[in-house]
């Protein structure tokens, strides 16, 4: 039991000693890589992110795939979120028109409580990984 115990603590350690330096590119132990694909207290449009809300936190990671032309609905989303786009090309759109284009690799920080729209307007299937910062029984996602 304490050599499990030694192993968590030292492979928490290495893991926070990796994450707590200048993560753009960090190597540890020639073996380990963190990169630091986003870090930001605005959206993409660089407007302020709001406070997170009160309740019980509750994290959403979901894997979207959006196939070549398709375009989503309009919407909005009331909780703090953010993305990898790891396949494709993304084009999300506002009311206002504004946009913000995103390939294979790139990451988001989303528009909250702001109408949008994702577009594919390539040709393969877009695939991004979401992550939500939300609370129990609160929707991450309004149509």
């Amino acid at each position: 039991m304490k050599k499990i115990l030694l192993a968590i603590f030292v492979t928490s350690f290495v893991f926070i000693t990796a994450c707590a330096g200048n993560l753009n590119n960090v190597a540890v132990n020639n073996n380990v890589i963190v990169e630091q694909l986003a870090k930001s207290s605005s959206s993409w449009n660089g407007k302020a992110l709001p406070a997170y809300p009160q309740g019980k936190p509750e994290v959403t990671i979901l894997r979207i795939k959006i196939p070549a032309g398709a375009k989503l609905e309009v919407h909005n989303h009331p909780v703090i979120n953010a993305g990898v786009l790891i396949a494709g090309e993304l084009m999300v759109i506002t009311e206002d028109n504004k946009t913000h284009h995103l390939k294979a690799g790139d990451s988001i920080v989303e528009l909250v409580g702001r109408k949008h729209y994702g577009k594919n307007e390539g040709t393969e299937t877009a695939e991004i990984i979401v992550f939500y910062a939300g609370t129990v029984n609160k929707p991450i996602t309004i149509k």
